[in-house]
């Protein structure tokens, strides 16, 4: 992955979140479930926070990953370069950590001055992927190709339609509401990649039970990585978590439940309060998309292929005090499982890192331990206590 048009960056990036979460290994309880853990905030975990206090670690991790794309840099540019391989140095103070906190100013008053508070400018509203903002009009991007990017909040083009039209034609794609109605539960296994595992393959298991639970198990050679979703709360666990465990808030919490809505899909009409309808295309593909609109919540864009009627992309984003960071995931491979057509592929792209999963085998309609659905233990293992 590449950002800006910078050097790639795999694996600093890999070093930087290896560093900072520690190796470990973490298992769900048989037993009666732990207490529900608040969402642990960047001022009681990290040194020498100053402006970024008392948010959630979920959308701290965010807010480092728009300072990353809209730099077109890594971890490093800001922190030291030994941070990568002693995560303690995360907290020393570098010029352009001190910098990077003077621009957050700048940002909050443009915002509170000219836009009544709303997060209108943003790092990338300036950077782009640079380093240095530009002050003068580049002809080859005038006179070039425009860049049409589909994933934006405010759909471009946006056109009256049926939502329920584009979703009936979906749910009848993979399979229609009857066959979608006899799918219960089911269990995959597959391979897993990304940063946290230096893009090699390592085994994935993964369970669903309808409406609305999913659950990931992740078999890293240091333990396993546990992203869990009981149909109300969500949990990541392991040692790719920035904590021993970390209770998702917000737009990341958001995301567990998309994807379980995602895949048992009868219930995604529910899902969202209200739909807008839009067109674009995905690499010169026509796609409808459906923006799904909740109180509280940014909204989420889901891009349906307009001849196969399949999902292929959703996109969501999380609000920070820097902005709206989005999250991508894309679908491949559908292949029929008991009359129901269900991705085999994915991939999911966020600001600080990104990770494929190949299944080879969905079994359908079979018993799921509630435990797996359960929040997970806290990771324990070498470096996994404070942070830098």
């Amino acid at each position: 992955m590449v950002f800006g048009r910078k050097r790639p960056i795999h694996w600093v990036m890999q070093a930087a979140v290896v560093c900072l979460l520690g190796v470990v290994s973490a298992r769900v309880s048989a037993q009666q479930p732990p207490p529900p853990q608040a969402p642990i905030t960047t001022d009681t975990l990290f040194k020498n926070i100053q402006v970024l206090k008392g948010i959630p670690v979920d959308t701290f991790f965010d807010v480092m990953g728009m300072f990353a794309s809209s730099m077109g840099e890594d971890c490093t540019f800001c922190h030291v370069k030994a941070a990568a391989l002693d995560r303690t140095r995360f907290a020393e103070l570098t010029p352009r950590i001190a910098r990077a906190r003077q621009m957050i100013a700048m940002m909050n008053t443009l915002n509170k001055s000219f836009f009544k508070g709303e997060t209108r400018v943003t790092c990338y509203t300036c950077h782009r992927g640079s380093t240095s903002p530009l002050n003068s009009p580049i002809l080859a991007v005038q006179y070039g190709v425009p860049f049409d990017d589909p994933n934006v909040i405010n759909l471009p083009g946006a056109v009256d339609g049926s939502p329920d039209m584009i979703l009936d034609k979906y749910l009848q794609a993979i399979g229609g509401t009857a066959n979608l109605a006899k799918l219960a539960s089911f269990t995959a296994k597959g391979t897993y990649s990304g940063f946290d595992t230096g893009h090699k393959e390592v085994p994935v298991d993964i369970y669903g039970k309808a409406p609305n639970q999913r659950t990931w198990v992740i078999h890293m050679p240091e333990g396993e990585s546990w992203r869990v979703f009981d149909g109300k709360q969500g949990w990541w666990s392991g040692m790719d978590a920035p904590t021993p465990l970390e209770t998702l808030t917000s737009g990341n919490l958001d995301r567990y439940r998309i994807e379980a809505a995602v895949a048992f899909p009868a219930t995604l009409k529910q899902a969202f309060q209200s739909w807008k309808v839009g067109r674009t295309a995905i690499d010169d593909v026509p796609v409808q998309v459906l923006q799904g609109i909740n109180p509280g919540l940014l909204p989420v864009n889901f891009y349906f292929d307009t001849k196969t009627g399949l999902l292929v992309r959703w996109v969501r984003w999380n609000e920070t005090p820097v902005g709206p960071v989005p999250t991508e995931i894309n679908f491949e491979d559908y292949r029929d499982v008991a009359g129901v057509k269900m991705p085999f592929s994915w991939t999911a792209s966020q600001t600080y890192m990104q990770m494929t999963i190949k299944l080879n085998a969905i079994q359908p309609n079979v018993n799921v331990d509630a435990a797996v659905f359960r929040q997970p233990a806290p990771a324990k293992g070498p470096g996994n206590g404070g942070r830098g």
